[in-house]
């Protein structure tokens, strides 16, 4: 399946596109069927070079135009509709990409956490911890 999409090219940091036709599976980098036109996204407004005739030929030929360049042929005035949301990617912060463990209950326990079974239960206040009693209830179960 042929589509219509954009080729990166020009200089680092300030990217200039070409507007190509090429097949679905294919990378943008890789060679083209044609060229259509190009697109400068850092003038104002915008400038679209773009051949009609040739870009009216793929798209009456089944060829799909991805999201931007929707986008982008809507403003020209060669398609008629409205614009397509385009998702990109969301940059995540680097606190949420580390994952912290996280204990899962055991398949034929009896109900309770393995980690309530496994330490004694901590005294539920810090003057207990300064004066070296804790609750009845702790002391019977670390003696169990």
């Amino acid at each position: 399946m042929l589509t219509l999409r954009l080729r990166r090219i020009g200089k680092k940091r300030h990217a200039t596109f070409r507007f190509i036709v090429s097949e679905k599976t294919r990378s943008p980098q890789s060679r083209a069927v044609e060229f259509l036109g190009s697109y400068d996204p850092h003038t104002n407004p915008p400038t679209i070079k773009l051949h009609r005739e040739r870009v009216k030929h793929w798209l009456d030929h089944g060829a799909q135009p991805s999201e931007t360049v929707h986008n982008i042929l809507i403003e020209a005035g060669l398609l008629e509709g409205q614009k397509v949301r385009v998702a990109r990617p969301k940059k995540r912060p680097a606190a949420e990409k580390q994952v912290a463990p996280v204990e899962t209950a055991e398949s034929g326990s009896t109900g309770t956490a393995p980690a309530a079974e496994a330490s004694p239960a901590l005294p539920e206040s810090t003057e207990a911890v300064k004066s070296g009693s804790a609750p009845a209830e702790a002391g019977q179960k670390a003696a169990a």
